[in-house]
């Protein structure tokens, strides 16, 4: 799946990230944790190909995929959900997920749309409104359905719960259950960490760009220290 090795990344001569090594299981959820600043969003971002790279290597399934512009990456099977969502709000719910699927053979849409739409059935009462008036909650489920319409093999999804109503996040969460039921790999970035905790298969933290931990969920849920330190749980 992904695997980063001696890995950095950053904006100009700013480095956001530094040496990070990090190897994705294929199926499981992986939890990037740690505070703002870390280098979370900065590694969700130069994976995707929106972000410089600027040292290591960055493999998916086996091939350096580190000089691969964003579309190409796209085509090979990442996708990602990014903070803040970026859709096309002048464009309606069906609009986007057609811009998501934009990649794969036309005759494909609506398989994939129906897919989206049973993953999260309030978008199917929402196909025909533009994506700007829709509520925080079903814009965050259009933003992770826009990418799921690229067939990724690695979801990246970067602050799941931000802002949004307990009802939501659960709805959200649920969905996450779904896909890794069906073999999907993802990388998560959330604030919510008690949250990640509960649903990861892995952990990673971050902290000033280094990663100072890594490991399984229930391996992170029993170190105190590592909960207190970084997480900000007690």
């Amino acid at each position: 799946m992904l695997e980063l090795r001696d890995f950095s990344c950053g904006y100009g001569a700013f480095q956001a990230v530094h040496g990070l090594n990090l190897k994705l299981r294929p199926g499981a959820i992986t939890g990037l944790l740690g505070p703002n600043g870390a280098g979370k969003s900065s590694t969700l971002m130069c994976v995707a190909g929106h972000v410089q790279q600027q040292g290591g290597a960055m493999l998916f399934e086996g091939r350096d995929i580190s000089g691969l512009p964003a579309t190409e990456r796209v085509r090979l099977g990442l996708a990602i959900s990014p903070e803040g969502r970026r859709l096309f709000k002048d464009l309606s719910v069906q609009d986007n997920l057609r811009v998501g699927g934009m990649v794969q053979p036309a005759k494909v849409f609506a398989h994939d749309r129906d897919r989206v739409l049973a993953l999260f059935p309030r978008l199917a009462e929402r196909l025909d409104s533009l994506a700007g008036n829709l509520s925080g909650g079903e814009q965050q489920m259009l933003a992770i359905g826009r990418a799921l319409m690229t067939r990724p093999r690695l979801l990246m999804i970067d602050e799941l719960s931000l802002g949004l109503m307990p009802k939501v996040i659960d709805l959200c969460y649920l969905a996450l259950d779904t896909l890794r039921a069906e073999g999907l790999t993802v990388l998560l970035v959330e604030q919510n960490t008690e949250r990640v905790l509960k649903v990861a298969d892995d952990i990673c933290v971050l902290e000033s760009g280094r990663s100072v931990w890594q490991g399984t969920a229930a391996e992170a849920r029993q170190d105190p220290s590592l909960t207190e330190a970084y997480l900000g749980l007690h």
